[in-house]
């Protein structure tokens, strides 16, 4: 089966950046827990519980690894099931947004019966990206359900890159 990948669009606005700290509802929740269960020691309980979960898991965010190279900044994002025309990639004032929409549909007809099963849900995430990105030349491409977004470096930011000797004491 050939490989084949769809090169997104990234779209540069001049917009202001979405708080990434928005309310949630059970975050009070979970905080006032910590307050009662700090007084028996530290960690505490539901920090070992959580730690197990990512966070971004029960928010319907989708999870992103970001590496860095010596010319780029490569983002990576699991997103299965979504199709490329429901993604939306923008740049605007430093800050990267990943939006998109998964939507699932499923039939059985038999003789006996019928059952459809629809699951569908939107996510956004939003990255305040590092100092010397060249936004001019961002490039996202969406294969097998992942979304990769290559972010290059500025010349001046490649310039200020300096490496340390370690000396052995």
């Amino acid at each position: 089966m050939a490989d084949t990948a769809t090169k997104l669009a990234v779209k540069t606005e001049a917009k202001a950046p979405v708080p990434t700290d928005r309310w949630w509802p059970l975050d009070g929740l979970r905080a006032e827990i910590d307050r009662v269960f700090s007084d028996f020691g530290s960690p505490s309980i539901l920090d070992r519980a959580f730690a197990r979960v990512p966070s971004a898991f029960g928010r319907g965010v989708p999870a992103i690894d970001l590496v860095e190279t010596d010319k780029a900044f490569e983002l990576s994002a699991e997103l299965p099931g979504v199709e490329p025309k429901n993604l939306d990639v923008t740049l605007a004032d430093g800050v990267l947004t990943i939006k998109g929409e998964k939507s699932e549909e499923r039939q059985d007809k038999e003789k006996d019966y019928y059952v459809s099963e629809r699951r569908f849900g939107t996510f956004q995430r939003s990255l305040e990206l590092p100092r010397g990105v060249d936004s001019d030349h961002v490039e996202a491409t969406f294969a097998k359900g992942v979304l990769k977004i290559i972010l290059p470096k500025t010349p001046e930011r490649l310039k200020k890159d300096k490496k340390i000797e370690i000396k052995a004491a």
